[in-house]
C-alpha cells in the first residue's frame, strides 16, 4: 500500500515539473556567435556614430520586450529612455520570449533613422504657399540594429 501511495505521488508529481520553463543558459547563442572585442554598451552607440549613417558593431545591452518571435524582432535599453528597436538579419531565427529582461552580447549594423532637417527630399518644390511637410520621428527610437547574431550574456 505505501508503495501504491509514492508510485502515485510520484505520477502527480511529472506532469508538473515538465510544465516548469528551463532557464536561458549563459552562452545561448541566436544566429551566429558574435565577436566581443570591441564591445559597446548600448548606451554609447548613438555617440560612437557621431554623423556616421551606418556602423557594424558588437553591442552589450538589456532587452526590454521581445516585440515578435519569429523573426527575431526585439527592442534594448539604451539609457535615458532610449530604446535601440532590433531584428535578425535572417528572417528563419525564433527568439524565445523569455528573453525579456536579459543581458545580450548582440552584433551587427546599427543604423540610424534618416531625418530630413534641410528638407532636401522637397528640394524640386517650388508652389509657393504649399504646406511644408514635416518629419515626424520619435527622438527616443532614432536607431535600428539589424542583428547577425546575439548570445545571452
Amino acid at each position: 500500500m505505501k508503495y501504491l501511495i509514492l508510485l502515485f505521488s510520484i505520477c502527480l508529481a511529472v506532469p508538473v515539473t515538465a510544465q516548469q520553463r528551463t532557464p536561458l543558459p549563459h552562452g545561448m547563442v541566436y544566429g551566429t556567435k558574435p565577436g566581443t572585442t570591441a564591445m559597446l554598451p548600448t548606451w554609447r552607440v548613438e555617440a560612437f556614430m557621431d554623423t556616421k549613417t551606418r556602423i557594424s558593431t558588437t553591442i552589450r545591452g538589456r532587452v526590454i520586450k521581445v516585440t515578435k518571435p519569429k523573426g527575431g524582432w526585439f527592442e534594448l535599453d539604451a539609457g535615458k529612455g532610449k530604446i535601440i528597436t532590433a531584428h535578425f538579419r535572417n528572417i528563419g531565427i525564433n527568439i524565445p520570449v523569455e528573453l525579456k529582461g536579459k543581458i545580450v552580447i548582440v552584433e551587427g549594423v546599427a543604423e540610424k533613422q534618416f531625418i530630413a532637417d534641410d528638407l532636401q527630399h522637397f528640394a524640386g518644390d517650388t508652389v509657393v504657399g504649399k504646406k511644408q511637410h514635416t518629419v515626424k520621428t520619435n527622438p527616443l527610437r532614432r536607431l535600428t540594429f539589424e542583428v547577425k547574431g546575439l548570445m545571452v550574456d
